[in-house]
């Protein structure tokens, strides 16, 4: 495995989080046409009442035709995909997939203000499953980039560079600030 078990646990949790949420109000929403448990409440939280109905249900849940939870879903297993190629790819494949995961997840959380602001502004309702997804996405990126930028990898550079080499010889390491992935 390419990184510690438990960095590949991090990795992965907010993924199969994500999935699951995804997942349920799918099957459970647009497959069944039932509603997802807790999705009623006569509860506000910041003013937007707890109906998942009315989010699921909503012109805002499609995007050209192709409704968000199938999205979310495609978005949280392509991250896990990368997850694992993280975790059991070659060096090149790590490399790459390190990145690519770092660029997924960003377009991930630009699209969560949106999606809250649609949520708690335009429809006046939340679905706690949908706030789940967005939590996930936060965390994940959050997550992804404290390993890429501010955890300290330098046992990563002495197992690749050698302990007496600096990682300015290996110019891939030196294009991220303090050192490279886990």
């Amino acid at each position: 495995m390419r990184v510690s078990p438990a960095k590949f646990l991090v990795l992965i949790v907010m993924s199969l989080v994500g999935t699951a949420a995804s997942s349920y109000v799918f099957y459970i929403f647009e497959l069944l046409h039932k509603q997802p448990l807790w999705c009623s409440s006569s509860e506000k939280i910041l003013g937007a009442a707890v109906n998942c109905a009315a989010v699921l249900s909503s012109s805002y849940n499609n995007v050209y035709g192709i409704n968000l939870d199938l999205l979310a879903i495609l978005y949280f297993f392509v991250n896990l995909t990368l997850v694992f190629a993280i975790g059991f790819g070659n060096e090149s494949v790590f490399r790459m997939a390190f990145r690519v995961l770092f660029v997924w997840r960003f377009l991930g959380i630009l699209i969560v203000p949106y999606l809250i602001t649609i949520e708690f502004v335009v429809l006046k309702a939340i679905c706690i499953y949908c706030t789940i997804m967005h939590f996930a996405i936060l965390i994940d990126f959050a997550i992804v980039t404290y390993f890429l930028f501010w955890k300290d990898t330098a046992h990563v550079r002495e197992v690749e560079d050698g302990p007496e080499s600096p990682s300015l010889s290996n110019p891939s390491m030196a294009t991220l600030p303090q050192g490279g992935p886990p």
